[in-house]
């Protein structure tokens, strides 16, 4: 894989959750602007049930094979299966999608303009009214249910988007850039209702930049550089596979001088923490778990074992640069 061209794209078996069915799915897509193509033979699967997190560096094509899935757009070529079968446009009102453009009309009043938007999404004005109460007085903005939204802050206005996303109660939900702007506190506040929504059972495909929250949320991943997928699969199994033979071992402190002493050319010390008693320990290819826990027993008394296994902003940046995994 040579840096900005990737030919071939590494995918991971799904080895587990496997009764989940595959919810969305692109095949081949492509999609052109003019002369730009914005993506290229594009073809990932998102499992029912799932946390699907959707990555890449800015201008990569996330955002437009968001907007293909929503039928915003249409593809060039290549298609797009909803439960298995050709997406047609009612199957979009299975989809709740908030964009990284938020907008709002600012002029109308904020439980009008939200009753609107639900009835769009097939709501009666009585059920839309019943649902949106029940959300604001969650997001504690009921308040605010009579006054203009540009009487609002940016992130009560994003409140009030993310409630008309997923007001439905949609099967899939589609988050771009879902954290941007908000304070931790409210941060935090839409990642737990996010994850509420998904044991109940939706379906989530989430675009973002915050790794941490990739971590944290997602199953599974794809990562889109250059119009074209490079990496895709079970999150825990690409880390896994990207192992750098890195461990961290924890001693006890009144025996740890000798721990990092008189090391075999196979095992080699890489870091300690500042109270002397954490060792990372890098091993050669051909060396396992059990070579450096045999060699650090005969030194000291191991309290805690364990390999570090790289973090998916280690992956991103390794993936998108064609470098190899550092730690």
């Amino acid at each position: 894989m040579t840096n900005g061209h990737h030919d071939i794209y590494k995918s991971y078996t799904l080895n587990y959750k496997l009764y989940l069915a595959v919810l969305i799915e692109t095949k081949n897509i492509g999609k052109s602007f003019g002369s730009h193509c914005a993506l290229r033979d594009v073809s990932v699967g998102v499992r029912e049930g799932s946390v699907f997190g959707l990555l890449g560096p800015n201008g990569a094509g996330k955002t437009t094979l968001i907007r293909l899935i929503n039928q915003i757009i249409l593809p060039d070529k290549g298609e797009i299966l909803f439960d298995g079968r050709p997406m047609t446009g009612d199957d979009v009102r299975q989809i709740g999608y908030l964009p990284e453009e938020r907008g709002l009309y600012k002029k109308m009043k904020v439980g009008e303009q939200a009753v609107y938007l639900a009835r769009l999404k097939g709501l009666s004005r009585s059920d839309a009214t019943s649902r949106l109460m029940h959300w604001f007085q969650k997001f504690q903005i009921e308040e605010w249910w009579d006054r203009t939204v540009d009487q609002l802050s940016k992130g009560m206005q994003q409140k009030v988007q993310f409630i008309v996303t997923v007001i439905h109660e949609p099967r899939l939900l589609i988050f771009d850039e879902p954290f941007s702007g908000f304070d931790p506190v409210n941060a935090t506040l839409l990642r737990n209702e996010i994850m509420e929504l998904h044991k109940k059972g939706a379906t989530v495909i989430l675009s973002t930049h915050n790794m941490t929250s990739v971590e944290e949320l997602c199953d599974d991943i794809a990562l889109i550089d250059h119009s074209q997928v490079v990496l895709h699969g079970n999150f825990k199994e690409i880390r896994e596979s990207m192992s750098t033979n890195l461990y961290e071992v924890s001693v006890d402190t009144k025996e740890n001088e000798s721990t990092a002493a008189d090391l075999p050319s196979w095992c080699h010390h890489v870091s300690v923490d500042g109270d002397g008693n954490v060792f990372r320990f890098k091993l050669d290819e051909g060396k396992s778990a059990n070579d450096l826990v045999e060699l650090l027993l005969s030194k000291c008394r191991l309290l805690s074992f364990h390999e570090v296994l790289p973090s998916m902003n280690d992956i991103f940046i390794a993936t998108v640069t064609g470098k190899e995994v550092e730690q």
